[in-house]
């Protein structure tokens, strides 16, 4: 199945994408850069520069690429420890732009367009500010 994230709320699809490779589908997500994250521009950038600089050598990682900076938050939504987990955590695969050709579907639920005025920044911003 392939995903496309432009305008998603990144929480919302982000579940919905746990849930479906935990039942066992492989899953490709397209565009994450342009995916979103609700909220005002300075709490949002707080939150993900205070996460960032928390770790040390040894981790916590916040990437700083989009398409591993949605993967480590589908990965926050699986019981990665786990073997199920860990086969569904591998059958996700993030990607800037859209380098697959196939038929890329929407989840409406997750979609920014259906809430009235949403502040919100897209991940692809959200990376650039902590350092790309």
């Amino acid at each position: 199945m392939i995903i496309d994230a432009t305008d998603l709320i990144l929480g919302r699809m982000a579940t919905v994408v746990a849930k479906k490779a935990l039942n066992g589908e492989k899953i490709d997500i397209v565009n994450v850069e342009k995916a979103v994250v609700s909220g005002t521009k300075e709490v949002i950038f707080a939150k993900y520069k205070r996460k960032r600089d928390m770790g040390t050598f040894k981790g916590p990682f916040w990437f700083r690429r989009p398409n591993m900076f949605v993967k480590r938050t589908i990965r926050g939504m699986l019981p990665y420890k786990t073997e199920p987990g860990a086969k569904a955590y591998k059958n996700i695969k993030c990607y800037v732009g859209k380098p697959i050709e196939g038929e890329a579907v929407s989840i409406e639920s997750a979609n920014i367009s259906q809430f009235e005025n949403t502040k919100y920044v897209t991940v692809g911003r959200i990376c650039q500010e902590l350092g790309l």
